[in-house]
């Protein structure tokens, strides 16, 4: 895993908008967050650094690594991806790179991908990364605090190998439901015309091509961020998030009481909490770290997986879940034995 160095607590929040400490904790859990180093870190270079401490873990070099996958969904450049970005930091030669855009399910997604490439023996060393940098284009006014106080930045990487042991990955489950995806979305600046959102669609522009991706309007009116209706995203979640568990558990025929530790995605202390109550997990089978760096969305579950095993609260033979619900919407899990 890898943080930036900067951390912003609730009250540093203060200084840019109408909240406090008080209402951010008790919404969302969270203390403090960490925000990159403006015009130092971005997506890809945190990534890189995370993917360096993963692959000497490993004990492999760039020269081993034969297929990189890349979560975020806040790529350094519309395009190309951070795969290529992070292939060029890293010197690692000429194998193919997959981004995937899932968001808070990005990491969960680009697990079981890597996974299917391993089992059917297609590649031996996956790097498999996952980074956000929310920070550089969030609304830090009063206007957009539902939305800002609960992001921060970091990466997470993980190395995927095959293994003949009992052990590694048992199974990944992967779902969707579009039919709300407005609930939870960055709509503008993009190419959808107002298609599907009405209230977005652009005014016409004055000219026969183009124009229809960032217009004036959407400047003067400040249109270009995230939006999320938060009582829409907990009720789901705290539905969907339990279902994949359990399915997770039922297709391993395993039960909640031989489950060692599950690392959710850390979208809000407040949905842990639910989830952790709905399936009666004790507080040492659940973990937590939301409180220290917000919701970092794709890197959540890794950086949350490399505390979790730095701090020695994940052993060999460990049963692990890891399980997340995000923008889409999209959830899924996985069952790992350590």
């Amino acid at each position: 895993m890898y943080v930036p160095k900067n951390v912003v607590s609730n009250n540093d929040l203060t200084s840019v908008m109408d909240t406090s400490d008080e209402w951010i904790q008790e919404r969302t859990g969270i203390k403090e967050r960490r925000y990159a180093e403006r015009f130092g870190d971005t997506t890809t270079t945190m990534a890189v650094e995370a993917a360096k401490i993963a692959m000497q873990r490993a004990e492999v070099t760039s020269n081993d690594i034969d297929f990189i996958i890349f979560a975020t969904i806040s790529p350094d450049y519309y395009f190309p991806g951070c795969g290529v970005l992070a292939q060029r930091e890293l010197g690692i030669k000429e194998i193919g790179a997959l981004d995937i855009r899932n968001q808070c399910s990005g990491f969960i997604y680009a697990l079981s991908v890597a996974d299917q490439f391993i089992k059917t023996g297609m590649y031996k060393n996956i790097l498999l990364m996952a980074s956000e940098t929310h920070s550089y284009g969030l609304d830090f006014s009063t206007r957009g605090r539902n939305v800002s106080v609960i992001f921060g930045d970091g990466a997470g990487a993980v190395v995927l190998q095959p293994t003949e042991e009992d052990r590694g990955i048992l199974s990944t489950h992967l779902h969707s439901d579009g039919s709300e995806a407005e609930m939870l979305s960055m709509i503008n600046p993009g190419f959808h015309a107002g298609k599907f959102f009405p209230e977005k669609k652009p005014a016409t522009p004055e000219q026969p091509y183009g124009g229809m991706f960032i217009t004036k309007e959407l400047v003067e009116k400040d249109d270009m961020y995230p939006y999320m209706d938060g009582p829409a995203v907990f009720k789901k979640a705290i539905v969907k998030f339990p279902e994949v568990i359990i399915e997770a558990l039922n297709a391993n025929g395993h039960q909640l009481s031989d489950l060692t530790l599950l690392i959710p995605h850390q979208a809000n202390l407040r949905i842990s909490q639910m989830v952790q109550h709905k399936l009666k997990l004790r507080d040492d089978q659940v973990y937590n770290n939301i409180q220290k760096y917000g919701n970092t969305t794709a890197a959540s579950i890794p950086i949350a997986l490399c505390e979790a095993w730095e701090n020695g609260k994940i052993k060999d033979n460990d049963l692990i879940c890891l399980a997340a619900f995000g923008s889409g919407f999209t959830w899924g899990s996985a069952l790992l034995r350590w």
